[in-house]
């Protein structure tokens, strides 16, 4: 039996100010999972602006422990430690969830556990499910994409990944091109789901080619010129043809995952068959017509499929905390040397992704 143990959470990396109380024993259990979005605050930028959001996690983020605190019903002297996202993501975000991780613990004299905001992705299906190690997991989301064999907590060895633009980063220019609002992966979605997903084939990139690698760069500049071509054609864009490119781009993606993934669980299955688990966290994840398409491959190989609720999917706390008593159990600490990391690839020993994309080069 493990020994119960419970965490206070942090999480700035981008544009969430969140922080959360999990309590780990034999079983998780999420007591709290504060998440204050910056969406309204970014919106006429037609993107994340850094340093706007740094100054809103400074002023946030105080009040989100506090809130978080309230709700799970515990005091500082309840707690068995403190983890905090030190990477990689936007600096300045990253630094003040640091900055006041750092002084929480200083102040109060729990143990400091600085997690890699990715590995808080590939353990969340351990936090929601208590899936067992190892298994597959796709990390996808706004400006990461990789397939990655989980062996341990702190155990990850990436098999591909995205070659440039990460899913929801080109979810996010696609969206800008076509005039939808940001976030773009929930905006293009619901246009899609609307449009007709024959009109406009896009490009499947790397398909022709062997491994699980994938790209796509080239798919966002297919749209751009299949929607100039209608603008030329008709002097601009109606509702329906925005609907149809949006449709036939999801579709491509969808397409490449499924591929690429068939690809990677035959990798996976290979070394591990009496464990055919396979699971996908990230925001991209919250994507209907996406995860449709990854339950439908991991079906056709009788692959347990994996994913975390939407709440989850999209940065939050809760798996920062899980992670941090993941590592605590290990027997890694921090102290106030910790510091704060734009970039922290998951595989040490993997070489550098070509490309980069808004969080940097891919890790």
């Amino acid at each position: 039996m493990q020994t119960r143990l419970t965490f206070l959470g942090i999480e700035s990396s981008c544009d969430d100010s969140a922080a959360s109380v999990v309590r780990a024993g034999d079983r998780a259990e999420i007591l709290s999972s504060v998440v204050e979005g910056q969406v309204s605050l970014h919106a006429t930028f037609g993107g994340v602006v850094p340093e706007i959001a740094a100054r809103a996690h400074a002023e946030r983020l105080d009040a989100c422990v506090e809130r978080a605190m309230a709700e799970a019903g515990v005091r500082f002297a309840d707690l068995d430690g403190i983890a905090v996202t030190a990477g990689p993501g936007l600096i300045g975000g990253v630094l003040s969830g640091v900055m006041l991780a750092k002084g929480l613990a200083a102040g109060t004299g729990l143990p400091l556990v600085g997690v890699n905001h990715l590995a808080g992705h590939a353990l969340t299906p351990r936090l929601t499910d208590g899936l067992g190690f190892p298994y597959l997991m796709l990390l996808v989301s706004g400006g990461h994409c990789q397939f990655l064999i989980v062996d341990g907590p702190d155990a990850f060895r990436r098999i591909g990944g995205t070659i440039d633009d990460a899913p929801g980063e080109a979810f996010d220019k696609t969206a800008k091109l076509l005039g939808l609002p940001q976030p773009g992966g929930p905006a293009v979605e619901a246009e899609a789901a609307l449009g007709d997903v024959t009109r406009f084939v896009f490009p499947r990139p790397l398909l022709d080619r062997p491994g699980c690698d994938m790209s796509f760069s080239g798919l966002k500049t297919a749209l751009l010129r299949a929607r100039d071509a209608v603008i030329a054609e008709k002097g601009g864009l109606t509702r329906a043809d925005r609907r149809d490119l949006c449709a036939g781009f999801q579709s491509a993606v969808a397409s490449v995952l499924y591929e690429k993934t068939r690809r990677a669980l035959a990798l996976y299955l290979a070394e591990n068959p009496a464990i055919p688990a396979f699971a996908v966290a990230g925001g991209v994840a919250a994507n209907g017509p996406l995860r449709a398409a990854l339950e439908a491959v991991c079906a056709a190989h009788s692959v347990q499929f994996l994913a975390p609720p939407l709440r989850l999917c999209t940065d939050n706390a809760a798996m920062i905390a899980f992670a941090g008593i993941e590592r605590f159990r290990l027997g890694q600490r921090d102290d106030a040397t910790l510091s704060a990391r734009p970039r922290w690839p998951l595989d040490q020993t993997a070489p550098a992704m070509i490309g980069s994309g808004k969080k940097g080069a891919k890790a």
